[in-house]
């Protein structure tokens, strides 16, 4: 997961976004999103994808 969250964490930083924009942009909370950049919590994958849909990044199983 923490390697989910750093791929997320970049690209939204590299988008201009703030944690807020990407969860409202997304259908999450900020808190969602935190989650998923720092790798705790335990983030349902729709909001995983969803937040990864927005950025442009796609979630694959290895």
């Amino acid at each position: 997961m923490q390697g989910i969250g750093l791929s997320v964490r970049l690209a939204r930083r590299e988008a201009g976004l703030k944690q807020s924009d990407l969860a409202d942009l997304a259908g999450v909370s900020e808190r969602t999103v935190r989650a998923i950049e720092t790798g705790t919590g335990n983030p349902t994958l729709a909001a995983v994808v969803s937040v990864a849909n927005v950025l442009g990044l796609h979630v694959a199983a290895a």
